[in-house]
Formats: C-alpha cells, sequence, structure tokens
C-alpha cells in the first residue's frame, strides 16, 4: 500500500473517531435536550402561537389568527398598565430587602469565631425557606389577622396604640397589602438569600480585609472597598432571580386578595390568570398575550439590570 493510500486511511480513521465522540457526547445530552424541548421550548412557542390567535377554551370554534389584535387590545386596556404597575411597586418593596438585609447578617454570622455557634444562625436562617408555602401562607395570613392576629392584639391591647376601630387593615385590598406580602416574601427567603452572601463571603481571601484596616481603613471603607466589589456577582444573581420572581407573583396575591379588580394584588398575572381561567370563554388567546408583554417587559428590564449590578474592574 503506498504512503499516500495510508496517509488517507489515517485521516479516514480519525475522521470516524470523531464522528464517534460526537455521535456519544449527543447520546449523554440527548435526555436534557428532549427535557429542554418539551418542557421549555415547546411551551413558549406554543403560547406565543396561541397569543397571536383568538382562542378560547371554552368554545367549539377553532382559533383563528388575529395576528397582533390581542396585543392591541391588551396595550390598549388601562387594567394593562394598572396591573404592570402594581407588580413593579411590589418589586420595588421586595427587592431591596434581597440584598441589604441579607447582606448585614451574612456579614454578622460570618464574623461569629465559634464554629458551632455559626453554624446554629446558619440553621435558624434557613428555617422559613424549609417550610411549605402552605404553612406559610396560613401561618403570615393569621399574623395579618385584623382581629384575633397577634400584629394587631400587640398594637392594640399591648402597646394601646390603635383601638379595634382603627387598627391597621393589613389585607383585603387595602394600601398596606403590598407592603405585608413583601415583608412576608423578605422574611421567607432571608436565610436562602443570606447563605448567598455567606458563601462569597467566604470566597474572599481573609488577609485582604485585614491589610486594609492595617493601612488605617475604617469597617466602612473596608466593606464598600473591599467586600462589596467582590460580592458585586451574588448582587447581580439574586437581583435579576429575585426581580422575575417578583414580578410574577401569583399564588401569595390569589390567596391574599383574590380577584378584585381593585386590589393592589390586582397584578398582571392576576389579569392574565383571570382571563384564562376565569371569565367568560376563557380567552387563553388574549391571555397569552398579556403574559407575553409582561415577560418581555421583564426582560428588557432584567439586561438593564444586568448592566447595572454586572462586576467592574
Amino acid at each position: 500500500m503506498s504512503a499516500v493510500a495510508m496517509r488517507l486511511d489515517d485521516r479516514i480513521a480519525d475522521r470516524v473517531n470523531l464522528l464517534r465522540q460526537g455521535m456519544t457526547t449527543w447520546l449523554f445530552l440527548l435526555p436534557a435536550v428532549i427535557f429542554f424541548v418539551g418542557y421549555q421550548a415547546y411551551p413558549i412557542f406554543r403560547v406565543l402561537w396561541i397569543s397571536f390567535t383568538d382562542y378560547e377554551f371554552l368554545t367549539n370554534e377553532p382559533a383563528r389568527w388575529i395576528g397582533f389584535g390581542n396585543y392591541a387590545e391588551a396595550l390598549s386596556d388601562p387594567l394593562m398598565w394598572t396591573s404592570l404597575w402594581r407588580a413593579a411597586l411590589f418589586t420595588i418593596m421586595f427587592l431591596p430587602g434581597t440584598i441589604i438585609l441579607p447582606l448585614l447578617l451574612a456579614i454578622l454570622v460570618d464574623r461569629v469565631t465559634d464554629q458551632r455557634l455559626a453554624a446554629l444562625y446558619r440553621v435558624v436562617l434557613l428555617i422559613p425557606a424549609v417550610i411549605p408555602s402552605t404553612l406559610v401562607f396560613v401561618l403570615w395570613k393569621w399574623m395579618y389577622n385584623f382581629q384575633s392576629g397577634p400584629i394587631n392584639h400587640f398594637l392594640v391591647d399591648t402597646t394601646g396604640l390603635f383601638t379595634l376601630q382603627n387598627a391597621p387593615q393589613w389585607l383585603g385590598g387595602t394600601p398596606l397589602t403590598l407592603p405585608s406580602i413583601a415583608i412576608m416574601e423578605v422574611w421567607w427567603g432571608l436565610g436562602y438569600h443570606t447563605i448567598f452572601f455567606l458563601a462569597g463571603l467566604a470566597a474572599i481571601p481573609k488577609d485582604l480585609p485585614e491589610a486594609a484596616r492595617i493601612d488605617g481603613a475604617s469597617e466602612w471603607q473596608v466593606f464598600w472597598h473591599v467586600t462589596r466589589p467582590r460580592l458585586a456577582p451574588i448582587m447581580m444573581i439574586l437581583v435579576v432571580l429575585r426581580f422575575g420572581t417578583a414580578m410574577a407573583v401569583i399564588d401569595e396575591y390569589l390567596i391574599f386578595g383574590g380577584f378584585n379588580r381593585d386590589s393592589p394584588t390586582y397584578t398582571w398575572t392576576i389579569f392574565m390568570y383571570d382571563q384564562a381561567f376565569k371569565l367568560g370563554l376563557w380567552r387563553q388567546g388574549f391571555a397569552a398575550a398579556i403574559g407575553m408583554i409582561g415577560a418581555v417587559g421583564m426582560m428588557f428590564v432584567m439586561v438593564f439590570l444586568l448592566r447595572i449590578f454586572r462586576p467592574r474592574g
């Protein structure tokens, strides 16, 4: 066999081996690809298609393609903008609590020198995060109860700051409803968010803040110039993730506010659910358009947040 033929056979064999390796890689990736397509990509494209039709679940009429009709109707409905603003207002109330309080607690726990005590603090902080959502909602609904809740009992009977006639109405569609739910959400995720910052603090070399203190930096300067920049990736992750969950809250609003359109809890997610599963013939095409408008708006804000909180330097 000539040298040219041997080199050609070697090249063919190498390409066959590379092809086999590639097929093996894709074989291992196949379950993840199937899962992604079946449970992520297909539902998104299905909802997108439905949003361009007049699909109504409870009618026998086939869905008709209406283009941007649902989007035009939703954007011209004042309730759409009101519901988006309510969700944004809740997010503004909630997001600072996912950064400031957990960061403060993480710094305090990180400075505990007794390892057993530090571990105990971590366990206590994580208790709310492992409580099922149903129990959390029942607990806080009882705490916010106008007549028998412990919060109003303390304000009325213990401190005497209020009477039964003017005691705060925490739930029921009052201006206090959104702040009340935001407080509950901050408490619920406090330990979970604190662990994020504790992990970030553990990755910071201990000699960096010590060197800054030796050079005469105050504790605030150490935090601002040494600790904070190295926790920026953690802040970015938490802000982006929790922004998405805060804007898309639905269970809490259904439990604490229901379907009253005048309630502060009637946000775009409840508007979408109301149209899809409660009113009339279940206008799911219109509801899908509401959902897509909210999702696209959230993505634009997320890009803006990523640019603000991205690590620098």
